[in-house]
């Protein structure tokens, strides 16, 4: 469990908690704001997680003030919820959600706006093309491993619709839908190829050549980097 936070405001939401089930790796995406107390995360988890998969065994998280208060360590006590905190200067302990929180926060930078304020609406959408795509470690879909079947998503936009809005909903969904799972293959694998970076020598650039640029230091009129591509071109190299 953990939250990505200081995000443009996106209909009053301002950061996101993300749940995942270490056994099936199901992802639950849950828009909040970065002043979350423990009560309110209480409540965000009854809501969210308890009132659909009852009360987890173990949950690990970084330390987080809205985390380690007394109130969140007394109700895992009470639901007999461990609870296992990274360290503040490892939070890569918990990897899981850490690359999950890589592959969203991808999609959101693909699909969200210029402005960057309406992040909150395509949530539910990458929470199933995420948990309905296959897993890297499991080999199939989160959303498979814990219903035992695959959700249905069959347009028929032939069909006599009375309502031309319904049946172009209905299209662009199923579009977005694909595009967000071809999104998920390509992100599982770029981290792999960004793992096997510090094992391969620089590459020889020539003149002439389309590179990109690392955006991470490239001043930008966008409200979040976070959001923001992280490179930016292509741009030819014109001297050397």
């Amino acid at each position: 469990m953990d939250l990505i936070e200081q995000l443009p405001s996106s209909g009053g939401y301002t950061a996101i908690l993300v749940v995942v089930d270490r056994l099936t790796k199901q992802a639950i995406f849950i828009p909040t704001h970065d002043t979350l107390t423990a009560s309110e995360l209480a409540d965000l988890f009854v809501m969210h997680v308890f009132s659909k998969h009852g009360v987890p065994s173990h949950v690990t998280s970084d330390r987080g003030s809205e985390f380690v208060s007394h109130f969140f360590r007394s109700l895992g006590k009470a639901l007999d919820m461990r609870l296992h905190f990274t360290s503040g200067y490892h939070p890569e302990g918990d990897g899981q959600t850490e690359r999950v929180n890589q592959t969203l926060e991808q999609y959101l930078r693909i699909y969200c706006n210029y402005q960057q304020d309406n992040w909150a609406r395509l949530l539910p959408l990458a929470e199933f093309a995420y948990n309905n795509a296959p897993n890297a470690t499991t080999g199939i879909s989160p959303f498979f491993a814990n219903k035992g079947y695959h959700p249905g998503l069959t347009v028929h936009p032939e069909r006599d619709l009375t309502s031309a809005r319904a049946r172009e909903f209905a299209v662009d969904l199923e579009e977005l839908h694909t595009e967000l799972r071809k999104q998920i293959a390509e992100a599982q694998a770029r981290y792999q190829v960004q793992a096997d970076k510090h094992r391969l020598p620089a590459p020889d650039f020539r003149i002439g050549d389309l590179v990109y640029l690392k955006a991470e230091h490239i001043r930008t009129t966008r409200p979040s980097k976070k959001l923001s591509e992280k490179f930016l071109g292509p741009f030819e190299i014109i001297a050397k």
